[in-house]
């Protein structure tokens, strides 16, 4: 396959995920922020920082005002991680490798790259209809993801997509639990009420999972394991790592060359420290050290991937 399709499903993949997750992120907190009794000064930050350029210096001033946000996440192409520019370059690296994906993905593609163009979207925000905005993206985000699975060839093309989206989603993981951790002020002994994890979980779409799996009162260590090694929860690290390694082993084969062993090297390190750490030993001082750890392990996978398979810095 040419570097330059396998570059495009990779990204194809990647931006769609980034996009499913900013959605259900962003429609989390829309929710919550609704019940201000019990979410009190609840503010759009911590969304912002995570999609948008932090170093933006009117941020300060929109973060509590949801429909000024809702516009900058979904609309504003002038921020980067805005839900348009995600879509619109999803939808340009689908045209780029149309003859490696099925006439079903770009059509699920073109569908959603039309629904975020419509014109009367700003007007449904200004009319604080927020969440009839996102619920039709967050269907075909979903629509998206089965089509996929359901029609894509498993081949060469296929493991590049999937490499882009576990490390995507496993990125989102990453950072969505740093922010949650930075509102709880996570402590070693908490028990906390579960109230205080809604987010996380609703965000990640592990609600769920968790009250049908956990039966225990320490939340902060039942969250942690949920989002960290839980094998069967879809957007843990532990899953996203397993999967990535997967369609890594599957794309470079039995060939043996030296940039092959040092990607699988920088993997390993990275892997080693989820698959062996000790849950018990994360603290209010631990886990902070160990998340940037491993996005910073993460983040070098990512760019030996890119430069190995795709030839660019």
């Amino acid at each position: 396959m040419l570097s330059r399709i396998a570059d495009s499903l990779f990204w194809l993949n990647r931006y769609m995920e980034r996009a499913d997750g900013m959605l259900r992120l962003a429609a989390t907190h829309y929710i919550f922020s609704l019940d201000k009794d019990v979410n009190g000064t609840m503010t759009w930050m911590p969304v912002l920082k995570i999609f948008t350029d932090p170093d933006e210096g009117n941020l300060n001033a929109i973060e509590n005002n949801t429909e000024e946000c809702l516009k900058r996440l979904l609309l504003d192409t002038t921020n980067t991680n805005c839900l348009k520019t995600l879509v619109n370059k999803a939808r340009e690296n689908a045209r780029g490798a149309q003859d490696h994906i099925t006439k079903e993905v770009w059509e699920e593609v073109n569908q959603m790259y039309h629904l975020i163009n419509q014109p009367e979207l700003q007007q449904k925000i200004d009319s604080f209809l927020g969440l009839e905005v996102m619920e039709p993206l967050i269907k075909h985000t979903v629509l998206y993801a089965g089509i996929t699975d359901i029609t894509m060839p498993r081949g060469t093309g296929w493991c590049f997509m999937n490499l882009g989206k576990y490390i995507e989603r496993c990125l989102q993981t990453i950072e969505f639990t740093e922010r949650q951790l930075e509102l709880t002020h996570f402590t070693e002994a908490d028990t906390n009420d579960l109230l205080e994890w809604k987010y996380l979980l609703f965000s990640l779409s592990g609600y769920e999972l968790h009250v049908k799996t956990y039966r225990s009162s320490n939340y902060n260590y039942n969250v942690l394991h949920q989002v960290l090694i839980n094998e069967n929860f879809p957007h843990s690290v532990m899953y996203s790592l397993q999967r990535i390694e997967h369609y890594l082993n599957k794309i470079l084969g039995n060939h043996i060359y030296e940039e092959r062993a040092a990607l699988l090297r920088c993997f390993g390190r990275l892997f080693s420290k989820v698959r062996y750490m000790e849950l018990d030993s994360l603290n209010k001082d631990t886990v902070p050290v160990f998340f940037d750890d491993i996005k910073t392990d993460l983040v070098e996978f990512n760019q030996k991937v890119v430069q190995h398979f795709f030839s660019y810095s």
